[in-house]
């Protein structure tokens, strides 16, 4: 850390967002109120995206690829000074996570709104993560110290560890390059798909090794590091309701965490980040079993996705905090001052096919209805007449609501669920009220088999809702043309038949359904 150095205040003018969608317009708000002007950059597929249009500038990077355009670190570079913009905020996924991006924003004199290169280096090797942990006593789970490279030494290794035992690409992250082993007889096939897929995602075929963690639960800590030597916790969220290895809910505080454990845990999540230098916003990621063991997981070097929920109960805007480390200045708040108020749901609406293996769904919708009153927010990028490209990840929003008690924000979130409506597209949205009405989630015993376990219930009348929202539908839309063709005999003839041929066909169509 620069700890006892004097660190140059230097105010950021504006900033480029190296991203799209519904973070970058989240970005966008923070820039707006702190007055600081934002560029927005765009792929072919995304020219009528919203954030386009938000921005105060936006220019045009490349073909609808990523690879073409919102991870083509020279076309950002060049944008950024074509614009003027002395800083780039990256967001999440694309290049957020890039120590060789954060190297050349340096480079360029462009401040990069995140945490050093080395530190994203640092935590971003799983395996150099580990030794960073052990060094700072931080628990981690049991497991290899090195990389694994060969399938000889991984068949060793995993005998030596004892089954179940987990296997993890170095250089991953995502839910990528994992795989679990549970018998001798799955080593050999699942260690090579685990690297295979590593090298596919990452171009690095590595792998580490850990023992498995029966009913883990992932709890995550959110930490801030200014460039002056301090660091602090804004607390943990739950984030076990999972599929795949993809978080589909969150919230905070865990239903789970003891104030003991809850202190302890912090305390290792602000030494995790101190062991690295970090300076910045950063998760530090947990798995904890039923007894409330917990060990380091991973360090994410940027925003997470969710963490609108942290700030609606700490009460802290971190992008404007990125951005006033960025600038150079200490965090304005310690340790003791932040407390957590209430209780924070966040849930992930995603153009998917919940009855078809959460198949994504891209495509046009037709109709958005958004909720709205007390206690709602909702992070989203989309209109409708939008079209979701098919070339980027199907998240059309986060919908976050807010209680004095878990209670309460449960129910906050029924009804929030209820009040949104999307067509044209599937989404999550049916699958995320069933969640919110199981019996496991309400109790605040779940872990990260949550979905597999519930899967029966969850996945129950299905088909009976979608029957019933598209009847509402039907009649809605044939009472509109009911009354166009009304009106259109009301101009034209004396007399008025009471039954439209529309209304006829709609309800021959709804009698068969």
């Amino acid at each position: 850390m620069n700890m006892g150095n004097t660190i140059e205040q230097k105010p950021i003018r504006k900033v480029l967002i190296a991203n799209r969608g519904e973070i970058a317009i989240r970005i966008m708000r923070s820039c707006r109120e702190m007055g600081i002007s934002t560029v927005a950059v765009f792929s072919d597929a995304d020219r009528t995206s919203m954030h386009v249009r938000y921005a105060d500038e936006a220019y045009n990077i490349g073909p609808a690829p990523s690879w073409e355009s919102y991870l083509n670190m020279n076309k950002i570079i060049e944008t950024a000074k074509k614009s003027g913009a002395d800083a780039i905020h990256p967001g999440y996924g694309f290049l957020s996570e890039n120590s060789a991006f954060s190297r050349l924003c340096r480079k360029e004199g462009i401040r990069f709104i995140g945490p050093s290169p080395e530190s994203i280096e640092t935590m971003g090797d799983k395996i150099s993560a580990r030794k960073k942990m052990i060094a700072a006593n931080v628990p981690v789970v049991p497991g290899t110290t090195d990389k694994v490279t060969s399938e000889a030494e991984a068949i060793r290794q995993i005998k030596e560890i004892g089954l179940p035992v987990m296997i993890k690409a170095s250089a991953g992250g995502g839910g990528r390059g994992m795989r679990l082993v549970h018998k001798d007889s799955q080593i050999t096939n699942l260690l090579r798909a685990a690297r295979s897929e590593a090298k596919t995602a990452f171009g690095d075929d590595a792998v580490y090794i850990e023992k498995y963690v029966d009913s883990p639960h992932h709890v995550e800590f959110q930490i801030l590091s200014d460039k002056h030597g301090n660091t602090v916790h804004l607390f943990e969220r739950e984030c076990s309701v999972q599929r795949r290895h993809q978080k589909v809910v969150e919230e905070t505080p865990s239903p789970l965490l003891t104030p003991e454990v809850r202190t302890k845990m912090g305390e290792c999540a602000v030494a995790a980040a101190n062991a690295c230098n970090y300076e910045g916003a950063g998760t530090i990621e947990f798995i904890m079993d039923d007894q409330l063991n917990f060990y380091f997981l991973e360090m994410n070097t940027r925003l997470q996705v969710e963490h609108p929920i942290t700030e609606r109960v700490v009460g802290v805007d971190l992008v404007k905090e990125q951005i006033r480390i960025a600038e150079g200045y200490e965090l304005p708040f310690k340790q003791e001052d932040l407390k957590q108020n209430g209780h924070a749901i966040e849930c992930r609406i995603i153009a998917e096919d919940t009855d078809n293996n959460f198949m994504p769904n891209p495509g046009t919708i037709t109709h958005i209805t958004e909720p709205f009153g007390f206690g709602v927010r909702c992070d989203s990028y989309v209109y409708e007449g939008y079209t979701i490209p098919i070339h980027y990840d199907s998240l059309i929003s986060k919908l976050i609501v807010w209680g004095r008690t878990r209670e309460e924000a449960i129910e906050r979130m029924r009804r929030a669920l209820f009040e949104y409506k999307i067509t044209g597209v599937k989404t999550t949205i049916r699958f995320l009220e069933r969640i919110m009405a199981t019996p496991d989630f309400r109790n605040g015993k779940y872990n990260t088999h949550f979905i597999e376990k519930n899967s029966e219930f969850l996945h129950a009348d299905g088909i009976c809702d979608k029957k019933c929202e598209d009847i509402a539908l039907i009649a809605t839309f044939a009472e509109y043309l009911d009354r166009i063709e009304i009106s259109k005999k009301i101009n034209a003839a004396p007399s008025i038949k009471k039954e439209t041929n529309w209304k006829r066909q709609i309800r021959k169509f709804t009698s068969r359904m």
